[in-house]
This record gives C-alpha cells, sequence and structure tokens, in this order.
C-alpha cells in the first residue's frame, strides 16, 4: 500500500515547525526546559470530574511511570498513543504492507504524518476505554464526556511537546517525560513515605528501632542498586577493530554494547503489558456465553469502589505486587509473595487458588520472553541487524582488519556477535527490571530502568553536542545537523 493519500490529510494534522537554523546547546537547554515546565505543569493538574481520592488509592500507579503520566491528570494517557503508534506502524511496515522508502524524504514525511494521525486516534479510543473502565474514577456518571475530552486533548498536548522537544531540545520528549515521571515518583516517595516510616521507627523505640529505620529506606536502596548495576552494564561492550580502505594506517573501532538495543525491549514489553492490564477492563462486566473465558483471561473485582485486577492470566503476567512501604516493611512484604494466593478461573474447572510465588515466576518468564523478542523485532526494523550494519560500513569506507572487502564477508562476522548480544541484553534487562519490581524499588524497576538509558544516551548525545560547538569544522566532516 502506498502512502500518497496522505498528502491530502497532512496539511490538517497539527505539525510543530522545526527551527530554521541550526540551535546552539544553550537555546536547546532553554527549550528542553520550557517544555519540561509545561508537561510537570499538566502533571500536576487533575482533570475535571476525577475523583482525585479514588485515584490516590489506586494499584495501578505503576502504569503511570511506565507511561510517563498520572492517572488522574490532564495527561493520564501519557505516551502511549505514540509508542503504540510507531509499534503499529513498524509491525505494518515490517510485513510489506506498506511501500515506504525511509531514505526517500517525502516517503518519510508521509510515513511520520499517518504515525502522527494514528496516535492521535489512539489518543482519543484510549481517553474513552480509560473512563468507560474505571481505569480513571469520576466523580459523578455526569462527567464521563468532559473528563474524555480532557484526557484525550491532554494526550494531543503531550504528542506536540514531544514534538517540540525532538525538533528543539536535546533529546525526544518520550525519553525526558519518562525520567521526569520517575523522578518525581521517587523524590516524592522519600518525602512522603520513606522519611516519616524512619522517623516513626525511631518514635517507637526499642532495640530494634535504629534497624527498623535503615530498613524503612530499603526501597531506596533497591533503586541506587539497580542504578548502579544498569550504568556498569552501559560500560560493557564488544570493540571490533576497523580499517579506513582509503587512507592506510587510519582506523578505528565498531563498538558493540551489551545493550545493543539499550532499554527499548523493556519500554515495549512493559508498555505492551500495562496496555493489555487496561485495555481487557472492558471484559470485565462481560455476561452470558463468553463470561467464563473472561474471566479466566483477566478477573476484575470491585475492591473500595474501584474496579481492580485480581486474577485471571492477565494478572498472572502484570507486575502488579505490593509495594513494601505501603504494606509495612520487608518482613510483611515477604510474607505476603510466600502466602498470598490470587484466583484464577478454569472455564472447565472453576476457581482455583494460584499461590504469589507462581505470579512472580511467571511475570518474570514472560517480561524476559517480550524483551528478546522486542529486542530482536527491533535490531531487525530499525536497520541495526548484521546486514543492514555492514551495508552501512561498506559505503562509508571501512572494513574489518584481515578479512576481505565484502558486505557478506563483514555482514558473516557481526552475525557472531550482534544476535548474541541482542538476545543476552534483552534478557539482562528484563531480569533487572523484574528484580528492581520485586524487590519494590523505589520508582518501581521499569521506571529506573529506562531512567537509567536515557540519561545515559542523554549523557552521550550531550558530550557530542558540545564536541560540535567546540570543533565546528568536525561538523562539516560528519554532516551534522
Amino acid at each position: 500500500m502506498a502512502l500518497e493519500f496522505m498528502d491530502k490529510i497532512s496539511p490538517f494534522i497539527p505539525s510543530v515547525e522545526g527551527p530554521k537554523g541550526q540551535l546552539s546547546l544553550r537555546e536547546k537547554m532553554l527549550w528542553t526546559a520550557g517544555v519540561m515546565s509545561i508537561f510537570f505543569l499538566l502533571y500536576s493538574t487533575y482533570a475535571i470530574g476525577v475523583n482525585q481520592q479514588a485515584v490516590t488509592n489506586s494499584i495501578y500507579q505503576i502504569i503511570s511511570i511506565i507511561s510517563a503520566a498520572k492517572i488522574g491528570s490532564i495527561i493520564t494517557v501519557g505516551i502511549s498513543p505514540i509508542v503504540l503508534s510507531s509499534v503499529l506502524l513498524q509491525l505494518f511496515s515490517g510485513s510489506g504492507l506498506f511501500e515506504i522508502d525511509m531514505n526517500n524524504p517525502v516517503d518519510k514525511g508521509r510515513f511520520q504524518s499517518l504515525q502522527k494521525l494514528l496516535a492521535i486516534t489512539l489518543a482519543f479510543v484510549e481517553a474513552f476505554i480509560y473512563v468507560l473502565t474505571g481505569f480513571v474514577p469520576l466523580a459523578s456518571p455526569g462527567m464521563m464526556g468532559l473528563v474524555v475530552i480532557q484526557l484525550a486533548i491532554g494526550a494531543v498536548i503531550v504528542l506536540m511537546l514531544d514534538e517540540t522537544m525532538t525538533k528543539y531540545g536535546i533529546t525526544s520528549g518520550i525519553n525526558l517525560f519518562i525520567v521526569g515521571g520517575v523522578s518525581y515518583a521517587v523524590i516524592a516517595g522519600i518525602f512522603t513515605v520513606l522519611i516519616p516510616d524512619a522517623v516513626g521507627a525511631i518514635s517507637a523505640g526499642g532495640a530494634a528501632a535504629l534497624a527498623n529505620a535503615v530498613l524503612a529506606f530499603g526501597p531506596l536502596f533497591a533503586a541506587i542498586g539497580i542504578f548502579l548495576v544498569s550504568i556498569y552494564a552501559y560500560e560493557m561492550k564488544v570493540e571490533l577493530p576497523l580499517a579506513f580502505n582509503q587512507i592506510r594506517g587510519v582506523g578505528g573501532r565498531l563498538p558493540i554494547p551489551f545493550l545493543y538495543v539499550s532499554v527499548l525491549p523493556v519500554i515495549l514489553a512493559s508498555s505492551m503489558e500495562a496496555a493489555l492490564i487496561v485495555w481487557f477492563r472492558i471484559i470485565a462486566h462481560v455476561t452470558g456465553s463468553f463470561e467464563n473465558l473472561a474471566r479466566f483471561i483477566a478477573l476484575y473485582q470491585p475492591v473500595n469502589g474501584v474496579l481492580q485486577l485480581n486474577g485471571g492470566i492477565i494478572y498472572l503476567i502484570s507486575p502488579q505486587f505490593p509495594s513494601p512501604y505501603t504494606i509495612g516493611g520487608y518482613g510483611p512484604y515477604f510474607s505476603y509473595l510466600a502466602t498470598h494466593a490470587t484466583q484464577l478461573f478454569l472455564p472447565f474447572g472453576g476457581f482455583v487458588m494460584v499461590p504469589e510465588w507462581v505470579h512472580m515466576i511467571t511475570y518474570t518468564l514472560v517480561l524476559v520472553i517480550l524483551c528478546v523478542i522486542f529486542g530482536k523485532f527491533w535490531v531487525e526494523m530499525t536497520g541495526q541487524s548484521p546486514k543492514e550494519m555492514s551495508s552501512q560500513l561498506e559505503e562509508m569506507g571501512w572494513q574489518i582488519p584481515g578479512f576481505r572487502r565484502d558486505p557478506r564477508i563483514v555482514e558473516n562476522v557481526l552475525n557472531r556477535y550482534i544476535p548474541t548480544i541482542t538476545v543476552l541484553g534483552s534478557i539482562f534487562v528484563g531480569l533487572l527490571a523484574a528484580i528492581a519490581t520485586l524487590t519494590g524499588a523505589i520508582g518501581t524497576g521499569m521506571g529506573i530502568l529506562l531512567s537509567v538509558g536515557i540519561i545515559y544516551m542523554l549523557y552521550q548525545q550531550l558530550e557530542q553536542e558540545k564536541l560540535y560547538e567546540t570543533y565546528p569544522m568536525l561538523d562539516k566532516i560528519v554532516g551534522h545537523q
């Protein structure tokens, strides 16, 4: 399918005009600060008609961190439409449904317009589903239409902020929105939960007062541990020697990092799990012939007036675990994981009780498998496969010393490393995210892992921007835009 039909639609899609010339690093920083200020303003503003008390008690707050959103706020939908539209179109493009050449500026523009149109459409669809299923609790039923409109408009604003950040800021908006949401959650957790718990432990007195006060900061220590391990993993890499075939004696190295696809597998896998939790709420009230099947897939039950996922297959693959600092500490938390059981409805056998440790294992395995699948998918879809990399090296005039100058030979060499590193790196980030979640790390496992990856990439990008400004001639040599 060709995308010529987008030529008539594109003029009506809201867009942010790019800068007339190249911006300095200082200008980019000012734009970034402005966009993030607007983001946090929307983040802190609840939509009119939302039951704020019910939102505060919602166990789905973990999804808001993954989606760079805050449940009940104007930007409840967050970056979900942007991520989902990107994944869907990448799948369609990879399957050959679209005839598109991403090296052609016209085709690339059409593709980006289609992605934006799909994201706007999904913003309204998701806003409606969020409110219809009770994911966003209403103050009164009559406010449904008003809340849906506010959430949809908020999602479109996030889309425009992301585009503004991409064109004028230091990195993509999605990246900084995730970091901003995680940072907010960490700081809020420290000052509103951990410190009061530590003070309470000391005030209670007794021989174990000091130990209990230290244990109160356990989620923070877990977060710091995950942060440090992630940084170490980002520094691990395999380096292949390169030689420039046009100038004898000029060489370099091709780094293949252990986290070759960064944290993208976790972003896609966790976004998919979050979407399943929300979207399957729509079957909560299914009755008749499909009621048993619906309860087997996802069992939703009202808890304190709020519909919550309490069982079913979707629950077993979800990251829904109580936080140590909301359940009384690590003692009660580990006791809960060891003794608690949830309901699984079998269509032909009725309810069976499934221990929480089965939930832990199932969640971890599914997350790791999804990370591997998305990791391999992303390598193929984004031109990072051995075949694509060998072609790029050939075009730039690089070759691997000791091997004949032939893209097929270079591809064979890269095939020894890239597929294996992709799988191992995807397994690592999946396990690390699961461990962080299971240990109750403040900011959630996925949130910390995503933040580390984003900050690391941002640091490299800022160093590169500073280098270009310091050495303008380098800017011309590499064709930096």
